[in-house]
């Protein structure tokens, strides 16, 4: 290539991207934590965010130090595996554990939480849950309400997602 001189200036012209919602990257993130998962009946992740800033995270697995599902299999209790702690329980504990301040965030979680799950999300001061699938226990949205907590479905499409009322 000829030699151009110290005076060209090169431009490219940059095309304009969708970049992901901050709630689509959040939840993405979530899928990516779910398949650390160990408990094949139901592979969820969870992201626990305040300000932009992943304070912690979690997926179902086994308590810490004992074998997993996909080792020993499953500890089936009246239909539920009871070997796997949850992905919203472990990110709450890895935020205890490091001493990160949970109060006034946003969860994002693959799949709602259970009842448990809940209850635990509301004590933690968490004030906002996004979910990417619906998950058995609708007591979930009556007690949002009350409690103030804003559920937001993200199943039906991309972008914000939809408040749940």
């Amino acid at each position: 290539m000829p030699w151009l001189g110290d005076n060209v200036k090169w431009y490219t012209r940059v095309m304009p991207r969708e970049r992901a919602s901050w709630d689509d990257y959040f939840m993405n993130i979530a899928r990516e934590v779910s398949t650390r998962s160990t408990c094949d009946r139901k592979f969820v992740g969870a992201v626990i965010v305040r300000d932009k800033s992943i304070l912690a995270t979690g997926y179902n697995g086994s308590i810490r130090g004992l074998p997993h599902c996909d080792e020993e299999g499953h500890l089936m209790e009246d239909g539920h595996c009871v070997r796997t702690v949850h992905a919203e329980a472990n990110a709450i504990v890895q935020a205890a554990r490091n001493g990160a301040r949970i109060d006034g965030s946003t969860i994002y979680v693959t799949a709602s939480p259970c009842w448990g799950c809940f209850r635990l999300i509301a004590n933690g001061g968490i004030n906002r849950i996004a979910f990417g699938e619906f998950y058995r226990d609708p007591r979930i949205f009556e007690f949002s309400t009350r409690l103030g907590i804003e559920l937001v479905d993200m199943s039906s499409r991309k972008g914000e997602g939809k408040v749940v009322p």
